[in-house]
């Protein structure tokens, strides 16, 4: 199907709109279909993600801003992200002992055994939304895909 034709657009748009139409549009269905994996744990996909970049951290603690640059989506209020995983006793923050200016940031036992849940659901899901590729239609979009990701200069 045609994107012009899913959102209704009576006439047809040139390429790179289409393009960039047709990846806002997936990526809008990506992240809902993952919320609603999501919303019964009371966590958010940008939560989600904090967690998932402070248990790569393999226990050492990690920073503001080195979650916001390995963030998948790029948002200044990672401070209230990490403040409502505190509340839910799924991180924890310290003053950094070598510079008081900074905050050390690391994901709670409960936290990991949180993840440990979660990643069984989205990965199911993931694999169910990419189901209708096969491997080599799959290996073929993060291809093409990643020859758009050199206009993020």
């Amino acid at each position: 199907m045609r994107i012009e034709d899913l959102l209704k657009i009576g006439t047809d748009i040139p390429l790179s709109k289409r393009v960039i139409v047709n990846l806002l549009y997936t990526n809008g269905l990506v992240h809902a279909e993952l919320n609603k994996v999501l919303k019964p744990h009371d966590i958010s996909l940008q939560q989600f993600n904090v967690l998932r970049i402070l248990r790569g951290q393999k226990g050492a603690p990690a920073s503001l801003s080195t979650l916001q640059d390995r963030m998948i989506t790029k948002m200044s209020n990672t401070t209230r992200l990490v403040d409502k995983l505190i509340k839910k006793g799924l991180v924890e923050k310290q003053i950094n002992k070598t510079n008081k200016r900074k905050i050390d940031i690391c994901i709670t036992t409960g936290g990991l055994s949180f993840l440990n849940t979660i990643d069984t659901l989205i990965d199911k899901k993931e694999v169910d939304m990419v189901s209708a590729l096969d491997d080599k239609e799959a290996t073929e979009l993060m291809r093409l895909l990643g020859k758009l990701w050199l206009i993020a200069d």
